[in-house]
């Protein structure tokens, strides 16, 4: 082996090592005031790894770890600015790798930040960005065993039992980039096919999440099973995206960063889901807003209104995201969809169920209405099912908001009552 090739190769497995070496706590250290996101070229495949092994540590395969061009500027960079790595990860859609670094002591971030702007090396440099999920706790239909069908005020405003005469979802994958959820609920059990954990290896607290199960009660909690209550497209396929959690003490709102959000959404590119839900938001986001730049060529995204009723923070500032927000609320901006958000009655963790509100509900209903459209016409594309959705929307309860016996009726009038 050639000297170069050797140290390369040395150089790799140490990077490896360091990236595994990372605790299940290295989210939850990260600090939004302090540390930064530095993405450097990356332009080379390693070599392939025995099936299995992962440098990325979220992804089971397709292992694309930090080039010799990534790993030698990235060196370089360090000994100039004497940052602590807290951790990489690659971004092959971009061709970029990406560091969460920690300041020197008594370093002002923002000098660091514009220093490091000015490198020709660097790529992209950021503030780390802490995001938050949106929430506080007469026709034909078919008639649901569930018992808690009539108290679901979502499900009954946009009039989906007569949507679901003619779909319920089937064939069309739902991504959820939100906390974990009970995926062994009464209600859920089998509808959440795959799982994933960007925050840390605590499998314990990914079942035990509230954002996640509400979201997933919404969009596809099992219908005509005797229990709870009934999804908006409960024949769809849920895969889960753990990108936020609970930060200690009592009450407090589910938290997530530029760092797990990246590696949510990179893996949701190559995912087979065609619809992403995200109920959360925060700053605007150069390299977040890259990624879902990328995402949205392959899949429907659907996202919240913040509470603020502001257009300019991610993901709602990137063009093509399906904004919703929830229905009566004191900001109505122009293009935004309306549906049910207030005292939401879903899922909860431990086999519970409980009433929530909020622009994250409300999302949550708009993901589970493209899922029945999409099953029934999968060339929809995001602009199409949000001019429907638009155009289709009713008044009910005093309220313009989606409806999706009327969507389902404007795209196939005539669909056949067969449940998919």
């Amino acid at each position: 082996m050639k000297a170069g090739a050797l140290l390369f190769a040395v150089a790799c497995m140490a990077w490896c090592a360091s990236v595994h070496a990372q605790t299940s706590n290295v989210v939850a250290s990260m600090d939004g005031h302090r540390d930064i996101v530095l993405a450097v070229a990356n332009p080379i495949d390693p070599p392939t790894t025995h099936a299995g092994s992962s440098l990325l540590g979220y992804a089971p395969s397709g292992n694309y770890g930090a080039g010799q061009r990534a790993v030698s500027v990235l060196a370089a960079l360090q000994r100039s600015f004497h940052w602590r790595q807290l951790v990489g990860w690659p971004i092959k859609s971009l061709d970029l790798y990406c560091i969460v670094l920690e300041p020197p002591a008594g370093a002002d971030r923002d000098t660091l930040l514009a220093a490091l702007a000015r490198d020709a090396r660097v790529q992209l440099a950021e503030p780390l960005r802490d995001f938050s999920v949106y929430s506080s706790r007469q026709q034909k239909t078919h008639k649901y065993n569930d018992p808690y069908v009539d108290l679901q005020r979502g499900f009954v405003e946009t009039a989906a039992a007569v949507a679901q005469t003619a779909t319920q979802g089937a064939g069309v994958g739902v991504a959820i980039v939100d906390t974990g959820a009970d995926a062994v609920h009464p209600d859920l059990k089998g509808q959440i096919h795959d799982v994933y954990n960007m925050v840390d290896d605590d499998a314990s607290t990914f079942d035990h999440d509230h954002h996640g199960t509400e979201v997933a009660g919404i969009i596809g909690a099992i219908a005509d099973n005797h229990i709870g209550i009934v999804g908006m497209a409960p024949k769809a396929t849920l895969s889960v995206y753990k990108a936020c959690w609970y930060p200690p003490g009592p009450a407090a709102d589910a938290r997530c960063n530029s760092f797990t959000l990246a590696k949510a959404l990179a893996a949701v590119m190559d995912a087979n889901a065609r619809i992403v839900n995200l109920s959360l938001g925060g700053p605007a986001d150069p390299l977040l807003s890259r990624l879902l730049q990328g995402v949205l060529q392959r899949h429907v995204v659907i996202a919240a209104l913040p509470p603020d009723g502001k257009l300019d923070g991610f993901p709602a500032d990137v063009p093509g995201v399906i904004v919703v927000n929830s229905s009566g609320s004191a900001v109505d901006p122009p293009g935004v969809l309306n549906a049910p958000g207030n005292d939401i009655l879903t899922t909860q963790p431990d086999g519970g169920y409980d009433f929530t509100s909020g622009s994250s509900m409300a999302t949550a209903q708009v993901s589970g209405i493209a899922a029945l459209l999409v099953s029934l016409d999968p060339k929809l594309d995001g602009r199409a099912l949000h001019d429907l959705l638009i155009r289709t929307s009713k008044v009910s309860d005093g309220l313009l908001q989606v409806n999706a016996a009327a969507a389902v009726a404007a795209l196939r009038p005539a669909a056949p009552s067969n449940h998919d």
